[in-house]
Order: structure tokens, then C-alpha cells, then sequence
């Protein structure tokens, strides 16, 4: 494992499930500081049980989670609030306040845990939207705006209190190839321009591949590769392959495990041929 210095999120022999279900089993990974770290993995594989881990919406049942070297499992209220306060997330679909404008959308932070004054207020909320090149839409409604829009809006609200790590989960999920490349640039560029740690969840191969630093593949409720874009891409990891390369069958099976077709459909086994028949 590498130092706190170099750091922020590390996760060490973790595991976590709902009731009977095993959802993490075991697991340890880390998030470098200052870098962009991509979670990726068959649908159900934890991903975003992780980012819920790290925020304290949900707490290990074994093992350590922490963040900047602090245990999050363990923290009371307090703690987990301020810990809280220097992250930042960004929900699928950007989950906006659908009565509030996208200004006071990217204000409700600002007001919840800040006593700033309004004028400086508002000068952060246009500096916020203006990194998302959205500041002439300020006085628009949510049902005002795309898709691409709202998760661009959600982004600012996400980066309103300057936070040392923005976690997204599916940023690309239902946008079209414009609004994908820009929420891909937009995570890359507002990492390395605010000097921030970027950790999120993808199905997106190529546009994940190009802006991440360092890639989680999980599977199976373990850690199946930690690596670069490029180790991830040349694994011969049969459960890597079939991801990468998107084969319908392979360590992830097509057919959920069931009853044989025979037993459900009630069928006789088929009989071999009879000698000269």
C-alpha cells in the first residue's frame, strides 16, 4: 500500500453486504491523491456501494475505510459531517432540486454550511457555472435544461465548497456523445486545475480509458485488476478480457444459474439413437 502522503482513500480488507448478500468481500484498494481513479465492473460488482462507504452512508462490516488516513466507519456525526464537507458528489442524473433555479441549486451548499455573505456567494456560484460553461443558464428551471446540462449544473453544486475529492457515479450513463465528451473533459480538467482526487463509476470503456489515471476493476466481490488504462487493456485475465472486449459469455455467464431447461419445461432427457435406427 503507498503512504498517506500520496493517498487519500484507502481501503483495507473491507467487506460489506445487505442481510445474506455479499456485496464486497475482503477487499483493498486505494485512491491516489491528485489523480483520476475509475471504478469499473460487471453491473452489481459494488462500485457504488464503494462511493457510499467513503461518504459514511454506509458502514463497513470488517476492515478499514479510510479517508486522508482517518477511519470513516468509526467516526461519530461530527466527524463524518466535517469529513463530508471536503467532498463532493456528483448522483446519477445529477439529482438537482426540481424547485429550485440552477443558481440556487449551486448556492444550497454554499447556504447550508457556510456563513458567506450573499455577494460572495453569488460570485462563487457564477465562478462554478462558468467552469461548467453554464453561467448564462443561471435563472433556468431543471426542466429547463438536457440532460448533459443538469449533470454539468449537478457538477458545479458538487465542486461548490472547493472539496479535496469529487466522487461521480455513472457521469456518462444516458448522454449522447457531445455531452459525454464534455462531462469526460470537464472531470479531467477541473481534477488538475483545482488540484483535485476524482473517483468515479463507468461502463464508458474509450471515454474512461482517456481521461483515467488509474483503474479499479471489481468483480465477484473482490478487486479483480488495479492498474493504468493500458494494463487494463493488455490483461489476459479471462474475466478482464470479456469485459474489455464485451463477449456476451466467459467467467460472467450469460445464463443466470438455474434449473435445467428440462426440469423446468418437465422434458425427458434426450435418448441416445438406438443401433440401427
Amino acid at each position: 500500500m503507498a503512504t498517506s502522503s500520496d493517498t487519500l482513500v484507502e481501503i483495507q480488507n473491507l467487506s460489506f453486504g445487505y442481510s445474506d448478500r455479499v456485496i464486497l468481500d475482503d477487499v483493498s484498494m486505494r485512491v491516489p491523491r491528485g489523480k483520476v481513479t475509475a471504478l469499473m465492473g460487471a453491473s452489481g460488482g459494488g462500485k457504488t456501494t464503494i462511493l457510499r462507504l467513503i461518504g459514511g452512508q454506509n458502514r463497513a462490516q470488517q476492515g478499514l475505510m479510510l479517508f486522508d488516513g482517518e477511519d470513516v466507519t468509526t467516526m461519530d456525526q461530527e466527524r463524518l459531517y466535517a469529513a463530508r464537507r471536503r467532498m463532493g458528489m456528483l448522483f446519477q442524473f445529477g439529482a438537482l432540486f426540481a424547485d429550485l433555479d440552477v443558481f440556487e441549486n449551486v448556492a444550497f451548499p454554499l447556504r447550508e454550511h457556510t456563513d458567506l455573505p450573499e455577494a460572495l456567494i453569488r460570485d462563487i456560484v457564477l465562478m462554478k457555472l462558468n467552469a461548467v460553461g453554464l453561467r448564462g443558464a443561471r435563472d433556468l428551471m431543471p426542466s429547463e435544461v438536457s440532460g448533459g446540462m443538469a449533470r454539468r449544473i449537478a457538477l458545479a453544486r458538487a465542486i461548490a465548497l472547493d472539496p479535496e475529492l469529487v466522487m461521480y457515479d455513472e457521469p456518462f450513463s444516458g448522454l449522447d456523445p457531445i455531452s459525454l465528451g464534455t462531462a469526460a473533459r470537464l472531470i479531467r480538467h477541473l481534477n488538475d486545475a483545482m488540484g483535485l482526487t476524482s473517483i468515479f463509476v463507468s461502463h464508458e470503456l474509450e471515454q474512461t480509458f482517456s481521461i483515467a489515471d488509474h483503474v479499479i476493476v471489481l468483480a465477484n466481490g473482490k478487486v479483480a485488476l488495479e492498474g493504468t488504462p493500458q494494463e487494463v487493456r493488455k490483461s489476459q485475465d479471462p474475466l478482464i478480457y470479456q469485459y474489455v472486449n464485451a463477449l456476451p459469455d466467459g467467467p460472467v455467464r450469460f445464463h443466470y444459474p438455474g434449473a435445467t431447461v428440462e426440469d423446468d419445461f418437465g422434458l425427458p432427457l434426450a435418448q441416445p439413437a438406438s443401433e440401427g435406427s
